[in-house]
């Protein structure tokens, strides 16, 4: 199997070659020039709060993590995967957490740097690909913070399994991303809000869509996506060894499917420790709390 580091597939420009890892970092850097909104940075009164022990982020769309899933943050050692863009790093870092923020786009990066230095917080940021953490040893996080983001990877499972590798046992893993059938509509008709069912799923713009439709994307270099399936988003964190003991499901409100389905999920998972299992009757299963 491919880690998405070594990725290489043919984009829509002709037979070019394009590293889809590359490209996306590309796609996000404009991103930020253009003002998305997941790379906005919060402002200052949001970072004074967390200080004070008033703070909430998001791994979906709209609805707060529950503060229950979060293990104490007091000089926690906590990695925000594929999270750029001074929004959750910076929260947590002012809620006493060691953070570090590791992103494939050096302008979401810099996002966090930017308030780290306003607000006089501590914050280390790493460029690199999700589903390749070889930068840090095993053991090195007692969280991995990871909002949905693994839709621009073309594989998710090394990302969960180098998320339980770099997690301490008894560790936590807090992670965001679509349920699948976001992916089975066509995009430009669910745009004008008419839902029409037309690809299947695993989804990858680079084989589900023509040539035209990509360049649709390519052609204002917006970020390739991938619709995974729920074997692999759920079962590709069993198998990698975590206990699944939390899960709610959220709503974005700007599309045509949230009329009919929360097409987010959250999860909430452990890396075991030694001794009886996370998830058996020494721990509680959470929901939304």
């Amino acid at each position: 199997m491919k880690s998405s580091r070594r990725f290489r597939a043919l984009a829509s420009r002709g037979n070019r070659i394009v590293d889809v890892v590359a490209y996306n970092r590309e796609a996000w850097d404009r991103a930020v020039a253009r003002g998305n909104p997941w790379t906005v940075p919060v402002g200052p009164e949001v970072i004074a709060a967390a200080r004070r022990g008033e703070w909430e982020v998001v791994l979906t769309p709209t609805k707060p993590v529950p503060r229950a899933w979060f293990p104490p943050l007091a000089g926690l050692d906590v990695l925000c995967l594929a999270s750029g863009g001074g929004q959750q790093g910076p929260i947590l870092a002012a809620a006493g957490a060691n953070v570090t923020v590791f992103d494939n786009s050096p302008a979401q990066l810099a996002r966090d740097r930017e308030v780290a230095d306003r607000d006089g917080l501590t914050i280390a940021t790493v460029q690199g690909d999700m589903g390749d953490l070889s930068v840090f040893p095993d053991g090195r996080f007692g969280l991995v913070f990871h909002p949905c983001s693994n839709c621009f990877a073309p594989d998710v499972r090394p990302v969960w399994r180098e998320a339980f590798r770099v997690l301490r046992p008894g560790g936590v893993l807090l992670a965001g991303f679509g349920n699948p059938a976001l992916y089975i509509f066509d995009d430009a008709r669910a745009e004008a809000g008419e839902l029409v069912v037309r690809h299947a799923v695993p989804y990858s713009d680079l084989t589900s869509l023509t040539d035209a439709e990509r360049r649709r994307y390519t052609d204002a270099c917006e970020p390739l996506c991938y619709g995974h399936t729920l074997d692999d988003q759920l079962g590709g964190q069993l198998d990698a060894g975590f206990v699944l003991t939390g899960l709610f499901e959220d709503r974005d409100p700007t599309h045509p499917l949230a009329k009919y389905l929360p097409a987010f999920l959250a999860t909430r998972a452990v890396k075991p420790a030694q001794g009886p299992a996370p998830g058996g009757p020494s721990e509680t299963v959470r929901g939304r709390e």
